[in-house]
């Protein structure tokens, strides 16, 4: 089965009735994980975003102190399944200040995670890259913005 387009999808969608569109919506949430937590985000945190990043900020705060220290190896791992969560509520709220919130967040936990990511390439390079890739974001939000952002990213830098 080939899928339709999204222009194919949206003007099917147009001509239900609002009964089969609350069907169609529930049918779908069954089905994958995901798609329920983007219904739940739609519908309840959307209005409110500020709390919406302190739940995320919670849920990070609680991973991060339940990796496995033992071996790097855990702890990559784990670091990547976090940040890979994150990237997925990110995509939720489509909204980028919310990504350089909860990105700089995770950078800012990362940087101070015992034992130090110093020690290890990996980690250091993943660290990087994220510095990267939200200093490229922070140049598309507002200017006043865009100055309490840097403030905070150059003193992860020079942590």
């Amino acid at each position: 089965m080939k899928a339709a387009s999204l222009k194919e999808l949206k003007t099917e969608l147009t001509h239900r009735s609002t009964q089969e569109l609350l069907e169609l919506c529930l049918r779908l949430s069954k089905f994958k994980k995901e798609n329920k937590e983007l219904l739940t985000y739609l519908l309840f945190e959307a209005a409110n975003e500020t709390a919406y990043i302190t739940s995320i900020k919670a849920q990070m705060d609680t991973a991060f102190d339940a990796i496995n220290t033992k071996t790097y190896f855990y702890i990559k791992k784990s670091v990547r399944k976090i940040l890979r969560e994150q990237k997925k509520f990110i995509r939720y709220s489509q909204n980028k200040e919310t990504e350089v919130e909860l990105l700089l967040y995770f950078c800012q936990k990362l940087k101070d995670f015992n034992p130090s990511i110093k020690r290890n390439t990996t980690l250091i390079n993943l660290y990087n890259r994220q510095l990267d890739y939200i200093s490229k974001k922070v140049k598309t939000l507002h200017e006043d913005l865009q100055y309490d952002y840097e403030l905070e990213l150059e003193e992860l830098k020079n942590k």
